[in-house]
């Protein structure tokens, strides 16, 4: 089998576009979470809050011509994966054009303003509302599509439109087609732009937080207060390598992947199942060839929502006993939806390589019916590992988890 190793990372998020800004806000311990008032117009609505991207700018060469087929979740996508590309030394390279570098990326679902106009096709019986770009906007691989037409890239795509699994999948199998030979580099990771459509999925259900008084205080994971989730957004995009590969050609080495399991729970579409959790990040274990005790820290998922807290941590306790240390990202980007996975790796392979991790903000009172963890708090915490852990569980049961390891 080869080895797998981290060369370049793109990232737009809530909390700024490079490690230097994302670790100021983090150390601030200040969340993104803005009020939208326009969301008052939408009967029913009770969230109020989501945590937008920083704003980024395009180079020129994003114009019509090669933008027209993107709505913003493909054009954050295609952005990402650019700044990864230039990280990792690629973006001219002949790689790119081989067949044998690829795509594993997802979001959730494609630009719901597109899907918009399919609605409003149907209610209004005429097709004055679509376009021909209108499908390639709203189609659920719309940012692996775009990416590998962006790029003129020919090896495989992987599509992981599979919600919160949706940038961790997009990881786990990019690290599973180069660990068996069939590519030499793979882009991964996922992207989510920010839509009241995607508030009222988890409005209905009673999951978002509507603490909108005091966007400060929320969203609370784990915590005994917490009343609910907020949405956010972003893209993530990693440039994963076979080892030698990147050797060869003397590129900077961020990481390595050495573990990744995945499953499903099998049973319900939003109950989350503790048993299947915890089973997910056994074999994510067992394919690093690495007991539970080696891990140093894990990022969890955190939604902030109280039957998958409760699940999560009772899972994460499990595998790992009471000991071991976690934070929830989505304390300060609210959830990302499909760029989380992505984003939660980022950010937690650059705190093993700096061995400074963040807290989980407003988390106060831990709720007792959570496992028994070490919940960073405060200022966050120094840890020397070796190890990492990333955790991500998303609706119809599936779950994923990634080990990686510090490059020496």
């Amino acid at each position: 089998m080869k080895r797998v190793v981290i060369t370049g990372a793109g990232v737009l998020s809530p909390l700024g576009h490079d490690w230097a800004s994302v670790r100021a806000r983090l150390e601030a311990r200040r969340n993104a979470v803005r009020v939208f008032p326009d969301w008052a117009q939408y009967h029913g609505l009770n969230t109020r809050m989501g945590v937008p991207c920083e704003p980024f700018e395009l180079p020129p060469h994003y114009n019509r011509k090669t933008t027209r087929s993107m709505g913003r979740v493909a054009l954050m996508a295609v952005r990402a994966s650019e700044l990864a590309l230039a990280d990792a030394g690629l973006l001219d390279s002949p790689l790119l054009r081989s067949g044998k570098l690829g795509i594993s990326y997802g979001s959730s679902a494609g630009t719901p303003a597109s899907m918009s106009d399919f609605g409003r096709m149907v209610l209004e019986k005429t097709t004055d509302t679509i376009n021909a770009t209108t499908y390639i906007k709203m189609m659920a691989h719309t940012a692996p599509v775009n990416i590998g037409v962006f790029f003129g890239i020919t090896g495989r795509i992987i599509t992981t439109s599979s919600a919160c699994t949706s940038g961790s999948q997009g990881i786990g199998y990019a690290y599973e087609a180069i660990r068996s030979g069939r590519q030499v580099a793979m882009l991964a990771g996922g992207a989510e732009e920010l839509d009241v459509t995607d508030a009222a999925v988890f409005d209905v259900l009673f999951a978002t937080s509507c603490r909108n008084e005091a966007p400060e205080a929320t969203p609370r994971p784990f915590d005994a207060k917490r009343d609910g989730l907020v949405i956010g957004e972003g893209a993530c995009t990693l440039v994963l390598e076979e080892l030698e590969h990147a050797r060869a050609r003397g590129a900077r080495i961020l990481a390595e992947v050495v573990g990744y399991g995945t499953n499903s729970d099998g049973q319900h579409v939003t109950q989350p199942n503790a048993a299947t959790m915890a089973q997910a990040m056994r074999l994510a274990l067992e394919d690093a060839g690495l007991p539970p005790e080696a891990i140093g820290y894990v990022a969890a998922h955190g939604t902030a929502t109280e039957h998958g807290d409760i699940a999560e941590s009772l899972a994460t306790q499990d595998v790992f006993g009471p000991r071991l240390p976690v934070s929830a990202l989505k304390s300060y980007t609210g959830h990302t939806l499909g760029a989380c996975g992505a984003l939660e790796s980022w950010v937690a392979v650059q705190m093993m390589r700096e061995g400074w991790f963040h807290p989980t903000l407003n988390l106060t009172e831990p709720d007792p019916r959570c496992g028994e963890l070490d919940y960073l708090v405060g200022e966050g915490r120094r840890i020397d590992t070796e190890y990492v852990v990333n955790n991500n569980f998303a609706f119809g049961g599936i779950n994923t988890s990634l080990v990686f390891r510090r490059w020496p």
